[in-house]
């Protein structure tokens, strides 16, 4: 059975985005934190390419290839019953015939939406707003021309790259909402109050990342500015890392395995992955 047999995951995600009641879109970096994250909770998984690439021992930012993508993603999708969207970077490619291909092979592999991005990867600059949306716009009429729902998210990254202001960001938002993006997405505004900005000049879900000092507000926060998901980004495998990097300072360091102390009983971790089966 082909994992966009076996999901049917468009009207369910869809629906649980809802602007001023945001749900969790938990990223995951393979089928076991994939498995934790749904046992624990998670309403909807998501890949992340950044903690995708840490897997492959490679950094962030267009070093992995769109045919890594999608078997990486099936493998996500077939882990468990919950709908995932894909963390595709910019299309994988400047040409928005390429981005439309992108969603409809995205589908196909039983994605229940992705988010495009405006960087020009593998660098840090910024498509022009036109182009921008002409990317968008080819994108939508992929995704509507799919024989099932699919969520396309539209990023604004150029706040978080240092490439555009919120002005800008603004304005592609607003234009990525009027060419039929499902939803929009700036990633690390200045403040969050800026937020607040974004969700009232579209009239489409708004998508905010609980990372760096946005990770300190709570989910309540992010509902009074009415966002309506928070993703996390790499920050959970981020954490991970961190944890390896801890404990082996303290290894090959000072000699100490303390840290190793801390971890959880490997029973409940056999419990929680045992859930889905295979």
């Amino acid at each position: 059975m082909t994992a966009a047999r076996r999901h049917d995951p468009g009207p369910a995600f869809r629906a649980l985005h809802r602007p001023g009641d945001p749900f969790i879109l938990a990223n995951a970096w393979d089928r076991g934190s994939a498995r934790m994250l749904a046992a624990l909770g998670a309403e909807a998984l998501a890949t992340s390419s950044a903690a995708h690439a840490f897997t492959l021992g490679r950094p962030d930012g267009g070093t992995v290839s769109r045919d890594e993508a999608l078997a990486h993603a099936a493998d996500l999708v077939a882990a468990t019953p919950l709908p995932v969207s894909g963390d595709f970077e910019n299309g994988f490619s400047a040409a928005a015939e390429t981005c439309a291909e992108t969603v409809r092979l995205a589908a196909e592999a039983g994605l229940a939406g992705i988010s495009i991005e405006d960087t020009d990867l593998p660098g840090d600059g910024a498509y022009d707003r036109a182009h921008a949306i002409d990317r968008i716009r080819a994108a939508v009429a992929a995704a509507r021309g799919l024989p099932r729902d699919f969520v396309l998210v539209a990023r604004a990254d150029g706040v978080m790259t240092g490439r555009y202001g919120m002005d800008e960001a603004l304005a592609r938002v607003t234009a990525f909402a009027a060419a039929g993006a499902d939803c929009v997405y700036v990633p690390m505004p200045p403040a969050p109050e800026d937020l607040a900005r974004i969700t009232s000049a579209v009239k489409v879900p708004v998508n905010a990342l609980a990372a760096g000092p946005f990770a300190r507000l709570a989910r309540a926060d992010f509902a009074r500015l009415g966002v309506a998901r928070i993703s996390l980004g790499a920050a959970l495998a981020r954490v991970t890392h961190r944890a390896i990097r801890d404990a082996a300072c303290a290894m090959f360091g000072e000699g100490s395995f303390l840290p190793l102390t801390g971890g959880m009983p490997g029973g409940e971790v056999d419990a929680l992955l045992s859930r889905f089966g295979e």
